[in-house]
């Protein structure tokens, strides 16, 4: 399957490689607040909410996502 776009052609590995890279760049985030999130809580005894909601942002909706194409599929 080839999608035409703006006078270039787009392929399935192109495709691919931004769900890759998409995928990639959202557990490197999530991985990223996670550990700013222990940090500040282990090393300084502060608790930031906002890096813990980054956190259970993330994880809500890749475990809703999943189950909805688990269900849908």
């Amino acid at each position: 399957m080839r999608v035409p776009v703006l006078g270039w052609t787009v392929d399935e590995r192109f495709l691919m490689h931004r769900l890759r890279s998409s995928s990639l760049g959202g557990m490197a985030g999530a991985l990223l607040a996670a550990g700013l999130f222990f940090y500040n809580l282990g090393a300084l005894h502060v608790i930031k909410w906002d890096y813990f909601a980054i956190v259970a942002t993330m994880a809500i909706v890749k475990m809703s996502v999943l189950a909805w194409y688990r269900l849908t599929d």
